[in-house]
């Protein structure tokens, strides 16, 4: 704990920061006499959203890696992402049938004109899948929600008969959404409660490279508002969540006004959700405003971002906190897009997207794989991209990037049933967001992506304290509940 004597109350704190210069979620136990004209102003009765949760995906990618490395090391990523000592993820995602980070095309259909999909099955997913959400569970001391995505119908569905692109056939509509309620029942068969759904990963779809299925706005709303909604709550799953769009937030409008349109077309959607992709570096505050506006009760939820098109570096703290690191814009985006995807470190990308998103009335962030290996895969359409954390299955070593302890600035200290608050910052070029906790305690995360150190004095009610932040640096500041008003 440290305080600061001053003409007002001491504030007490406890401070946790990760930065360029090798601190890790440290414990900041040195806080010099400062003085700074910088404030940070707390107001947490000025109430925002309410926190659903933070996390990652579990994909056949990263359950395979965690059956290649020893128990030892399969426990240790284990705990780090899901006890309570560790990052403690509270919001997870998972994918329904194949996607581009499984080790091959499969679906849970795989008969031919199987109607009632009386051949429905799981067991791709049972050797690698399962057992790492099984395990996840069992770490977790306060659970995890868990919403599954579909990458695509199998091509039989299809009307390209492929697994990459087309449009799901409208003789099957009743079928596709049978498949959900048969998908839930199955993972409840194993033990594992599913929380709820995005309707399809990328409906604009993703260039015709790996799994996909295309919808127009009016056809998702369509098959959500006359099969998927009513199929579900009259197979007794009217709870589960759907979460429409799933794609990124530039073109977010369209979407939210046909799903919002009437008290009819929104009856079955609980919520949006997001991706990063049109730009890694720009939040699109007006669009996310937008979206929240037409549906403001509902879940505006970040559901997949990662550091793309990017062969992982290992083993290298420095790295991910330099710009070399580029996205998928920098080599391919059209010229006139080339600048939303400039250079910029992947600390910064990720630091800088959850606090814009939180700032912007998103309630969840979820980032995409746990675990890759030192390739970025596997992936069977060799789509490369980084996680937090990286193995060396043949080596047996695992090693946790600086994401990973960005992720946990978040995840850790931001809980399910927080409440966003407003907050006043006189310095612009420090990135700040707040929380405060269903226990009463406040999380302030403040972001310093410069190359000079900062100070500031954190302020709430007639009590402050100078804080000072190191050069390209993420703190979590902690307000115990018993000095929140």
């Amino acid at each position: 704990m440290h305080t600061a004597c001053t003409a007002q109350q001491p504030l007490q704190v406890e401070v946790f920061e990760t930065s360029a210069s090798g601190n890790k979620l440290t414990p900041i136990t040195v806080i010099s006499e400062i003085v700074t004209k910088n404030t940070i102003t707390l107001f947490p009765k000025k109430k925002l959203q309410t926190i659903t949760g933070f996390g990652g995906a579990f994909t056949e990618s990263s359950a395979y890696l965690l059956n290649k490395v020893s128990k030892k090391n399969r426990d240790t990523i284990l705990q780090a992402y899901f006890a309570k000592d560790g990052a403690n993820y509270s919001l997870t995602r998972t994918h329904m049938n194949s996607c581009d980070f499984s080790l091959s095309q499969y679906s849970y259909s795989p008969v031919k004109d199987d109607i009632e999909l009386e051949h429905f099955t799981i067991k791709d997913d049972q050797d690698d899948l399962i057992p790492m959400i099984k395990d996840a569970m069992a770490v977790s001391e306060g659970g995890f929600k868990i919403f599954a995505s579909p990458w695509t119908a199998v091509p039989w569905m299809k009307d390209n008969n492929d697994w990459v692109g087309g449009r799901l056939l409208p003789k099957y509509y009743d079928t596709w959404a049978l498949f959900f309620s048969k998908y839930i029942d199955a993972y409840k068969a194993e033990g594992i409660d599913i929380w709820g759904f995005t309707v399809e990963n990328e409906p604009h779809g993703n260039g015709n490279n790996w799994e996909s299925m295309l919808f127009t706005p009016d056809e998702m709303t369509n098959f959500v508002q006359h099969h998927l909604g009513p199929k579900l709550e009259a197979d007794g799953h009217g709870d589960k969540i759907i979460l429409g769009y799933d794609q990124n937030r530039a073109g977010i409008r369209e979407w939210v006004d046909s799903m919002y349109a009437t008290e009819a077309t929104s009856k079955y959607f609980d919520g949006t959700a997001i991706h990063w992709y049109e730009s890694t570096y720009e939040v699109f505050p007006e669009e996310l405003q937008y979206a929240h506006n037409k549906a403001p009760k509902k879940y505006l939820i970040e559901t997949e971002g990662c550091i793309d098109s990017q062969v992982p570096v290992w083993k290298d703290d420095s790295w991910y906190w330099k710009k070399e690191a580029t996205d998928w814009g920098w080599d391919w985006a059209p010229e006139d897009q080339k600048y939303l995807h400039p250079k910029y470190a992947p600390v910064n990308r990720y630091a800088n997207d959850i606090i814009g998103c939180l700032n912007n009335w998103v309630d969840g962030w979820v980032d995409w794989n746990m675990v890759l290996d030192r390739q970025g895969g596997p992936n069977w359409f060799k789509n490369w991209c980084v996680a937090p954390v990286l193995v060396d299955p043949d080596a047996d070593e695992v090693y946790f990037t600086p994401l990973y302890y960005t992720m946990a600035h978040f995840s850790k200290y931001i809980r399910p049933g927080a409440i966003v608050f407003e907050v006043q910052n006189t310095d612009g070029a420090l990135k700040v967001t707040a929380a405060k906790n269903p226990d009463g305690t406040i999380a302030v995360v403040v972001f310093n992506e410069g190359e000079t150190a900062k100070s500031f004095n954190l302020i709430l009610n007639e009590q402050s304290l100078a804080i000072n932040i190191n050069a390209q640096a993420l703190q979590t500041v902690i307000v115990p509940a018993k000095k929140v008003n």
